[in-house]
């Protein structure tokens, strides 16, 4: 295996590195595959000037997109061979784009690589490959050559057996440049030909949107374990305290008066507080109701056990919207009420939420006294943060003396 990443890299390294290894041979047949091709569209390109405005003309006019889209695939390619690492740009598939090229817009940058190649990359190849190749071939066989007649390479006239074998050291020298010569261009052309195919706007685009599936994924997987968690403690921890309240209940009855019975009596009262506090941590893990029946009953569920008055506006559709964005969503009014009972001072609230534009908003609002910070660390912070994660928008309103108003705004096209 090459010490090398690609061509390029490969030039700057260690002499003997370079030349021992693949890399300008792999230049080599890149420049030497770039002659047919851009014969051939120059070729094309001379048809059309040709045929003009006929009907023929006219056809390749229209389907130059699709020339230059198989033309770009083709160099993609053939750019393995110096540069190995794919690009990090993300491309529909070859059959896709074919299937869809008179609706695709015109890239530009690939008409401008068929042009480039057209026009001067294969004539700056052929002329580049017949010295590199031919020179130092003449003066390898120069023993062989001049045993028939004179050789001459650039001016030096080799008519002699010494020549001839000081031509050959001269001919290895030769080689070593030529290979030095071959990998640079291709280095060069591919480099620019990679910039014009899959420029770094794209590649960064493409990044983006990796970034934010790969969020996508981590925010679901997060989900799936909080709900594996839910599941244990309601199935495990939480169904053995039911069965210790149980068990204390009937030791109760089965005691008489006495330290004995206190102590049951108030082993009981607990495990009972115990087993409230499980079920309310369940809760905030992820809430049975919001799997069970979706974002509208866990909404009410909030509402009912919010010890402040709570009236709730929900317009909300029939079908389930995306498990993150309810998620999001529940945490989000659960986070809001917690907020207002603990510390807004608050009378009442209200909940509003609706679907419009395929986006949620849900609003909450209080009648408290306001200062709502989210870098106090009230919870908000983390809120926004979950929020982001399923690419929605948090604001939050809070004015000293009230009221507050929470607001999130997250799409449903996931």
């Amino acid at each position: 295996m090459s010490p090398y990443a690609d061509a390029w890299t490969a030039v700057r390294g260690r002499p003997w590195r370079f030349l021992l290894s693949a890399w300008p041979w792999r230049s080599l047949v890149y420049l030497l595959s770039a002659v047919p091709l851009g014969i051939g569209l120059l070729s094309v390109l001379a048809a059309m000037f040709v045929l003009g405005l006929t009907v023929v003309g006219l056809l390749l006019l229209v389907s130059i997109p699709l020339v230059t889209t198989v033309l770009a695939e083709l160099e993609r390619a053939r750019l393995r061979l110096v540069f190995p690492q794919p690009s990090d740009g993300r491309r529909p598939a070859l059959r896709e784009r074919l299937r869809t090229w008179r609706t695709l817009p015109v890239a530009w940058p690939e008409i401008g690589y068929a042009v480039l190649l057209a026009t001067v990359w294969w004539l700056v190849d052929v002329l580049v490959l017949s010295v590199a190749i031919t020179t130092p071939l003449v003066l390898l066989l120069a023993p062989v050559l001049v045993r028939y007649e004179p050789v001459e390479v650039f001016g030096w006239r080799i008519e002699s057996t010494g020549e001839a074998a000081f031509a050959v050291a001269a001919g290895v020298v030769a080689l070593a440049v030529a290979a030095y010569l071959v990998t640079a261009l291709a280095s060069a052309q591919a480099a620019l030909t990679r910039l014009l195919l899959d420029p770094p706007e794209a590649r960064l685009v493409a990044a983006v949107t990796e970034l934010r599936r790969s969020r996508a994924g981590l925010v679901d997987a997060f989900e799936a374990e909080r709900r594996r968690i839910e599941r244990d403690l309601h199935d495990g921890a939480q169904q053995r305290l039911v069965a210790l309240t149980m068990t204390l209940g009937r030791a109760e009855l089965e005691l008489a008066g006495g330290p004995a019975l206190d102590l049951v009596t108030q082993a009981h009262s607990l495990a009972e507080e115990a087993l409230e506090d499980l079920r309310a941590t369940v809760r905030g893990i992820h809430p049975q109701v919001l799997t069970d029946h979706g974002l509208g009953p866990a909404i009410h569920e909030l509402a009912a056990r919010s010890p402040v008055p709570v009236d709730t506006d929900l317009h909300l559709p029939g079908q389930r919207l995306p498990a993150r964005v309810e998620t999001a969503a529940y945490f989000l009014v659960s986070e809001a009420l917690t907020n207002i009972a603990r510390h807004s001072s608050a009378r009442t609230a209200q909940v509003h939420a609706w679907v419009a534009d395929d986006a949620l908003t849900v609003i909450v609002v209080d009648d408290g006294h306001g200062g709502a910070d989210p870098s106090r660390g009230t919870g908000l912070a983390g809120l926004a943060a979950r929020i982001d994660a399923v690419d929605g928008v948090l604001d939050i309103s809070s004015p000293p003396g009230g009221p507050t108003h929470v607001r999130m705004t997250c799409p449903i096209s996931q």
